[in-house]
């Protein structure tokens, strides 16, 4: 199997060359090989422009200012799956399971879904964080656990023989995006360059196969606003897990 940082690499950095030709900047690639250490990077103010899920921005406004450039204009839901032989039909059937997320903070995947089994379904499961959605969609198939929490798109990354083992019990109401959001000592010129730049190769044939790549197909300007303040009216706070923890 290939590394997720190597299919990282693969898929972000012919954007960003293409970016720097647009732009006269130049862009190091950084990633990080879990979520929990992807949001202490974040939290710390570390890098200048990050992409990221949409209540990991609520997160990244509120403790170093992050402000969203663009997003994808395809909305985002999470999905809970379990195994396609699994006898599950119902969400009321997982009272008291434990179920594989990639991270206590992963939007989609594990914070929304657990925020809505818990005040929606009003049922108790038991969370299980494999760091990864390849992990987390691994271990239904291996039946350590009846379900996991992802998203339809990394699902749809899986190899066809991972998918057809899986079925889609659940799935999120839908939200905003991912945004690729500026840190605010980023000036205002190079940020507005960089959305420039973003949205004119959405307009390329070759742009846009690059953008559909990281999942920024459609692209849009992002505002924090209208986008993803209304997130923190759902007081998911409270199913935050803070790095470290």
């Amino acid at each position: 199997m290939t590394h997720p940082t190597i299919l990282r690499c693969a898929t972000w950095r012919p954007l960003l060359d293409a970016i720097e030709q647009g732009t006269g900047y130049k862009f190091e690639l950084r990633t990080s090989d879990t979520i929990p250490k992807f949001e202490a990077s974040f939290q710390a103010g570390e890098p200048d422009f990050v992409y990221m899920n949409p209540y990991h921005a609520v997160m990244a406004r509120k403790a170093a200012g992050f402000i969203p450039l663009v997003r994808s204009s395809e909305s985002l839901s999470g999905i809970l799956v379990v195994r396609n032989d699994s006898p599950l039909r119902s969400i009321a059937e997982l009272k008291g399971a434990s179920i594989a997320y990639p991270a206590p903070n992963a939007f989609g995947a594990s914070l929304y879904m657990r925020a809505l089994l818990g005040e929606r379904f009003k049922i108790a499961t038991e969370p299980v964080y494999v760091q990864t959605h390849v992990n987390a969609y691994r271990s239904v198939i291996r039946g350590d656990t009846p379900a996991a929490g992802g998203i339809r798109s990394t699902l749809e990354r899986e190899p066809a023989e991972v998918r057809d083992k899986l079925r889609v019990l659940y799935e999120t109401p839908a939200t905003a995006s991912h945004p690729v959001s500026a840190h605010p000592r980023v000036p205002p010129a190079v940020r507005m360059a960089v959305r420039a730049a973003m949205i004119k190769l959405a307009k390329t044939e070759a742009g846009m196969k690059m953008l559909d790549a990281v999942s920024l197909d459609a692209l849009v300007e992002a505002d924090y606003a209208q986008d993803y303040a209304p997130l923190e009216a759902f007081r998911l706070e409270r199913f935050v897990v803070s790095p470290g923890k």
